[in-house]
């Protein structure tokens, strides 16, 4: 089992900046872990992911070049810096784990799941 908490959400304009971070903890392993957002009246969709080493990662394309997705293993933490943000980048932010090595971008293949921050971005 694991067990993620999110923090770092809020509410902040157009253009500003905001880190997230997933504190895992746990026995099971979080190979691949990674960030979804889901919207009002849409369905989540994925965001980025990371690999145990940090050396593998994957955006979905409307966040390359203004998020970045990072893990600290000795702190049992990911990370996304989210700059540039924008009114569209609205969601609820879930973090995501897995035991497996492939960076999936369908909520199907995650296990474990935090309970979400709210991101709200005002225009």
């Amino acid at each position: 089992q694991v067990q993620l908490v999110e923090s770092g959400g809020g509410l902040v304009q157009a253009g500003d900046s905001l880190r997230l971070s997933c504190a895992a903890s746990g026995r099971a392993s979080s190979n691949i872990m990674a960030w979804f957002r889901q919207a009002p009246g849409k369905e989540r969709e994925f965001v980025a992911a990371i690999n145990r080493s940090g050396g593998d990662t994957h955006y979905a394309d409307p966040v390359k070049g203004r998020f970045t997705i990072s893990r600290d293993n000795a702190k049992n933490t990911v990370y996304l810096q989210m700059n540039g943000l924008e009114p569209e980048d609205t969601a609820v932010y879930y973090c995501a784990a897995q035991s497996g090595t492939i960076l999936y971008v369908s909520p199907q293949w995650y296990a474990y799941w935090g309970q979400g921050t709210q991101v709200t971005v005002s225009s």
